[in-house]
């Protein structure tokens, strides 16, 4: 199969948007991010020729003087709350939690206070009062208590649960580029790009809820960063899609 050929289902589903005077929206969280490193300088490159807005899900406990400094006025880039260090508490017989029911609720958001006022105050304008919990899971007891810390918004993977949305606004993503349970390197593009076209064919209906793609910058390999650039080209190229920044979904235009 060619690579148009891949990528002509997302292409055909774009142009049916157009047609019905519809616009797709995407947006893009990268998680673990913490230094500057020359993948994160490839993902902000990337995103900046295509005019593609990124949410960086950053671990306070270890994110440097050295990120904020690069990320300082890089337009289109926020900055939400990556838990606290990413540290797995859960028992080798459960799936990885750091903000799991394994520790005292008081220690949980003691830690998640912490990491929301430190990136706070380090990244100024561009952070964000959202939640991202390491792997993707959280003891659905803390999240009463999100709001009173600050936070606005939850962002995990999947469709959104009800359990979730109870208590705050959720915004997830969707479609994950690595195969972690295979062989850690990008999925297939085929098999991503039909994902893509299924998450947009749920909304065609009405649904004003954007597509979340999630990568994870430091994992990628040459198969990820390709997918990414023609992603971006191939939406770019499409006036039935666009990307929406985390100022955007949280009501933020200014962000």
């Amino acid at each position: 199969m060619t690579n148009d050929q891949v990528w002509q289902p997302l292409r055909a589903e774009l142009a049916r948007w157009i047609h019905a005077n519809r616009s797709a929206r995407f947006w893009l969280r990268d998680d673990d991010a913490v230094k500057p490193t020359p993948a994160l300088e490839r993902l902000l490159t990337l995103g900046q020729e295509q005019k593609v807005p990124l949410t960086l899900a950053v671990v306070p406990l270890y994110a440097s003087d050295a990120l904020a400094g690069r990320l300082a006025g890089e337009a289109g880039v926020s900055v939400a709350v990556h838990g606290w260090s990413h540290e797995n508490h859960a028992p080798s017989s459960d799936k990885k939690q750091e903000l799991g029911p394994h520790r005292p609720q008081s220690v949980i958001l003691g830690e998640l206070r912490d990491g929301y006022s430190q990136l706070k105050a380090r990244f100024n304008g561009q952070f964000v009062p959202v939640l991202v919990p390491p792997w993707n899971r959280i003891d659905l007891l803390l999240l009463p208590e999100l709001p009173g810390l600050g936070f606005e918004a939850l962002s995990v993977f999947g469709a959104a649960k009800a359990k979730h949305s109870a208590f705050l606004p959720v915004i997830n993503t969707h479609v994950d580029l690595i195969d972690w349970h295979g062989t850690r390197g990008c999925r297939d593009h085929g098999e991503l790009v039909r994902a893509i076209v299924e998450e947009l064919q749920q909304r065609f209906d009405g649904s004003n809820e954007p597509v979340g793609l999630l990568t994870h910058h430091l994992v990628h390999d040459a198969s990820a960063w390709d997918f990414l650039k023609t992603l971006f080209a191939v939406v770019a190229e499409a006036p039935g899609g666009r990307w929406v920044c985390m100022g955007e979904l949280l009501g933020r235009h200014n962000l």
